[in-house]
Parts: structure tokens; sequence; C-alpha cells
């Protein structure tokens, strides 16, 4: 599977879709729990919200029936932070270490 980090990162831009990830963080919700959860927005807005995560591979819906379950998938935002974050936060703790090393 590849992931579209540009999509990612744009899905991410928008805070409205940063709070939906937050929601979906802990459990998954159905549409109409999380238009719930953002009474301030209408049902067609959390909608196209929830299509730019899902082009995105952020949220995966499941539908039972009528209903549309939305699940997180954390796999892009790892994506980011093995290819940008991991490597920084390494060479920061070696240096730490060394300065750690030194000062002992």
């Amino acid at each position: 599977m590849s992931i579209d980090l540009d999509r990612v990162f744009k899905a991410l831009a928008n805070p409205v879709r940063r709070e939906i990830c937050d929601e979906l963080r802990t459990r998954p919700l159905t549409t109409k729990q999380l238009c719930e959860c953002f009474p301030q927005r209408d049902r067609c807005t959390v909608m196209q919200h929830l299509r730019v995560l899902e082009g995105a591979g952020l949220v995966v819906p499941i539908r039972k029936g009528r209903e549309r379950i939305n699940h997180l998938d954390a796999m892009p935002i790892q994506a980011i932070h093995e290819r940008w974050i991991g490597p920084h936060a390494a060479q920061a703790a070696s240096a730490l270490l060394q300065l750690k090393q030194a000062i002992e």
C-alpha cells in the first residue's frame, strides 16, 4: 500500500479535519455521531471533510446497513512520523546522551 503524503498533509492542514481525527482517535463513530460532535456544522460539511480524510487514507468507513461507521487509520500519520519526526528525534536523543556523557 502506497501512502500519498501530499494528500495526508492537505487533509491534516484543515483544523476541522484534525478535530474529526481527534474524535475518531479513541473509538470509531457513525457519521451521525460525528455530526453530533460538530453541531455548528451541517451534515454535508462534515461529510465533505470525511471524504477528504478518506481520500487521504486517514478514515476508513465500514457500512453496516444504513450506518457508516468511521474508523481512524493512523498508518499515514505513522508514515509521516517515520519519515520526518523519528530520525530527528533519534538525533536529538543521541545528542542529549552525548551531552550527558560529557557532563558526567
